[in-house]
């Protein structure tokens, strides 16, 4: 299978944690598992302040957060409880499935806080933000319910524990 992922590196730090290939692996995993052949996606790895930026501008709130992502079109279920819909490839069979942007900063000391490795904890993130671009969503219950499924499912088969 061949995916496409491009990282942009604006903190070193991640540089630093290894980001690079942790991300080609978790965003490649998780693309596997949803049975997605071949996509494209691209990964901000930033810090507080960047992340703060784009939160307010996309969201309309003004503060840091963990992950964000953006997908290329909304394969969002109308009914709750139902599974998004498939995403279509382009003329050349790559499906580009949109951005996810993380921050060093709020990852790091929701690892410490939450008493994870920084590692699992990005990995988490990192499949959090790639089933996003993929429609999925926790803002109704069983929504919620799935996607939660969903990541212990792939973190699992990626050898860490439930994150909840």
């Amino acid at each position: 299978m061949q995916h496409d992922i491009d990282i942009l590196i604006e903190d070193a730090r991640w540089q630093e944690a290894g980001l690079d290939t942790l991300a080609h692996r978790t965003i490649a995993a998780t693309l596997e598992d949803r049975g997605i052949p071949a996509a494209s996606v691209s990964l901000l790895a930033c810090d507080d302040a960047r992340i703060a930026v784009l939160n307010a501008d996309f969201r309309d709130k003004p503060m840091p957060t963990n992950v964000l992502s953006w997908p290329e079109e909304d394969l969002s279920p109308e009914d709750a409880g139902h599974p998004p819909d498939a995403p279509q490839p382009g003329p050349d069979g790559t499906i580009s499935l949109g951005d996810i942007a993380i921050a060093y900063d709020t990852c790091a000391r929701e690892a410490v806080d939450q008493g994870k490795p920084f590692e699992a904890h990005v990995t988490h993130l990192l499949v959090h933000g790639t089933l996003h671009l993929l429609g999925y969503d926790h803002i109704r219950d069983p929504d919620a319910t799935r996607m939660e499924a969903l990541e212990i499912e792939i973190l699992g088969k990626l050898g860490l524990p439930d994150p909840y």
